[in-house]
């Protein structure tokens, strides 16, 4: 089930038509407390969210849904017009998983909201490594697990995705198109601002262990001791 929040009655009912046309049951919303009723009723395996609602915006629904157990792990991408750098920060650092301004073909969203899905049922490469220790930071992939001096920190399907892909290169310079590659299954939009929100938003949420993820100048990023780390 994919639930959509869009106040946009020709957006809302595109969006929808054509993601039961494709196979995957949607409902939509054009009111956010309508949404929240539904929620109660049944959680969804995917979220999009408009951030221009009545009664609430989208990055506000955003917040509640990470700060809640029951959503907080749950996928979740912003379908907004507005496009701008700023905006798409303000998303990001909120928890979002993947950001589509309008307007959008509906192929690239299918395309979207399929590798989303991939990644929240955990149909991605796993790695033969089952636990990872650098530090005070402690992953299980099996698990979902990230721990920080054993406290558990809550991270977005994508964070948890790039952490994972830095410790699996441990001490090797990971590209931005890798990244993108990697972590969102496609060419994405070519914008390595995206890698460097996602990789901000991981640093700020790992605390002390963020200081291991170094920023290579030019290049991209890699995880390592952080006696030489780098928080450009």
């Amino acid at each position: 089930m994919i639930y959509f929040v869009e106040d946009d009655d020709s957006i809302r009912e595109l969006v929808t038509y054509t993601l039961n046309s494709a196979g995957m049951k949607a409902e939509s919303f054009a009111k956010p407390s309508d949404f929240w009723t539904a929620l109660d009723k049944q959680l969804p395996e995917l979220i999009l969210l408009d951030i221009m609602l009545p009664e609430e915006d989208g990055i506000s629904i955003l917040r509640r849904l990470r700060k809640t157990i029951s959503t907080e792990k749950i996928p979740v991408m912003m379908l907004t017009a507005k496009s701008s750098e700023y905006e798409k920060v303000i998303g990001l650092d909120a928890g979002a998983d993947d950001y589509l301004p309008k307007p959008f073909g509906m192929l690239e969203l299918l395309a979207r909201v399929r590798a989303l899905l991939r990644r929240a049922k955990g149909n991605f490469p796993v790695t033969e490594q089952t636990e990872y220790h650098l530090g005070v930071l402690y992953v299980c992939p099996e698990k979902h697990l990230v721990q920080v001096n054993g406290n558990e920190i809550i991270l977005t399907f994508k964070e948890f995705e790039m952490l994972c892909f830095l410790l699996e290169n441990k001490n090797i310079v990971l590209s931005r198109e890798q990244f993108l590659n990697h972590v969102w299954g496609y060419n994405f939009d070519g914008e390595n601002r995206t890698v460097d929100v996602h990789i901000r938003t991981l640093r700020q949420k790992l605390g002390e262990a963020g200081n291991y993820i170094r920023t290579i100048r030019g290049v991209g990023y890699k995880i390592g001791d952080s006696d030489n780390a780098v928080n450009a």
